[in-house]
């Protein structure tokens, strides 16, 4: 048998290369000889700087800038030069994720883009041609606004006076936008962003109302934050004539994408179309006998370019079983059988704290795994054993 292990980090806890790690282990604790391919993958979330860089064979660079709740950080991007050209690879949950986020100041209203402007403009300064950025995992809802001030744009009040927005909440005191001293070297970048498609900055299904109490927003919070990134949406449309309300993946990370396409000139793809350009997993699913691919949390959502249904959109190509296993069994999990997921099981085995579940997830993963693939085997033995006794009894009919 040979298993293809390509699974998601699970968010706050593990990277995709330490869950990859964990699933080859509980692999060999199996069968020492399995045969195994690991390819970690990453969404655009937590780990994606790193990785890619890693696969160029590029440099990381680290940076202090401004962190989700004003105060500076540590953070990173990647930069690596291929045909000339000097890609520099950006991932905003280095600089402005939920993990950066302090659990008592949770409150998407006052978390801020800032720094994900800072890196753009560093990535610049070191003479980037290409810019990839990473949308995912995010603890901000500011619409990009952060991140725009940081590139040079200015928001004002109904004064003409600049104001700083600091957050969701503020964009509501916004009533114009001055872009004179936007950098001008946007204009001559490429800008790329990997994004889940289906999150769109306003309505129902909008930022604040799907993605708001994730990050820690009341049903108050959420209302307010909703208005917000509407009043913020209106001004974009009316100063620069792009209406951002329900452009595909312009809801990615609390409205950044938004931001990115109005302000940074950027083009914004399905995640998992810009990444695979990066991480080649269909030939390691069309040599795989069984692909096992995993996630933090497994839900309704999942379906919607979360890492384990695209890889199961790729198996289906070519007959490949997949098994994911995940942190969390969510709502509506079962939705994922329809997206090629064959089988799902949670790794946590009896009811502990978050902090203790995050503790044991290497061990339990490795368990999960071992566990899966006794079960095939059961599965495969009892096959056989059909198989003989109809064809001996065929024989035995015959004679």
């Amino acid at each position: 048998m040979k298993v293809a292990m390509i699974p998601s980090g699970f968010k706050e806890c593990l990277s995709a290369e330490e869950v990859a790690a964990a699933m080859k282990n509980g692999a060999k604790r199996f069968d020492p000889f399995i045969k195994t391919e690991k390819v970690p993958m990453v969404d655009g979330g937590e780990g994606f700087a790193k990785t890619i860089t890693r696969i160029k064979q590029g440099e990381l660079i680290h940076k202090k800038v401004t962190g989700p709740v004003g105060e500076q950080v540590d953070s990173h991007y990647g930069i690596f030069g291929e045909n000339n050209i000097q890609t520099a690879v950006i991932e905003m949950a280095a600089v402005a994720g939920l993990k950066m986020v302090p659990s008592n100041q949770r409150n998407p209203l006052k978390t801020t883009t800032y720094g994900v402007g800072e890196l753009i403009i560093d990535a610049l300064e070191k003479g980037a041609d290409y810019i990839i950025i990473g949308c995912g995992d995010s603890g901000t809802s500011d619409g990009g606004a952060g991140m725009a001030q940081a590139l040079g744009v200015r928001f004002l009040d109904e004064n003409h006076r600049s104001i700083y927005i600091n957050g969701g909440e503020d964009l509501y005191r916004a009533a114009a936008i001055d872009t004179t001293d936007l950098d001008v070297r946007l204009q001559q970048t490429k800008i790329e962003v990997a994004c889940n498609w289906t999150n769109v900055l306003c309505g129902k299904k909008g930022v604040a109302n799907v993605f708001g109490p994730q990050k820690g927003a009341t049903p108050e919070q959420v209302k307010v934050l909703s208005v917000s990134l509407e009043r913020y949406a209106d001004l974009i449309k009316y100063h620069l004539g792009i209406d951002v309300r329900q452009m595909p993946g312009g809801g990615a990370s609390g409205g950044l994408g938004a931001g990115l396409y109005a302000f940074a000139n950027a083009q914004l793809h399905p995640r998992f179309e810009l990444i695979m350009d990066f991480i080649q997993i269909e030939e390691k699913i069309a040599q795989a006998d069984l692909v096992i691919t995993a996630e933090g949390s497994l839900d309704f959502q999942s379906v919607n370019g979360k890492i384990p249904s695209e890889v199961a959109r790729v198996a289906q190509q070519y007959n490949t079983p997949v098994v994911a296993i995940t942190g969390t069994v969510g709502l509506d999990a079962e939705l994922n059988y329809n997206a090629g997921i064959h089988a799902y099981s949670s790794i946590i085995q009896k009811p502990v704290t978050l902090e203790q579940a995050m503790f044991q997830a290497p061990k339990w993963i490795e368990e999960s795994v071992e566990g899966i693939l006794r079960h095939i085997t059961i599965g495969l033995r009892m096959s056989q054993q059909r198989e003989r006794v109809f064809t001996n009894g065929d024989k035995a009919g015959q004679v």
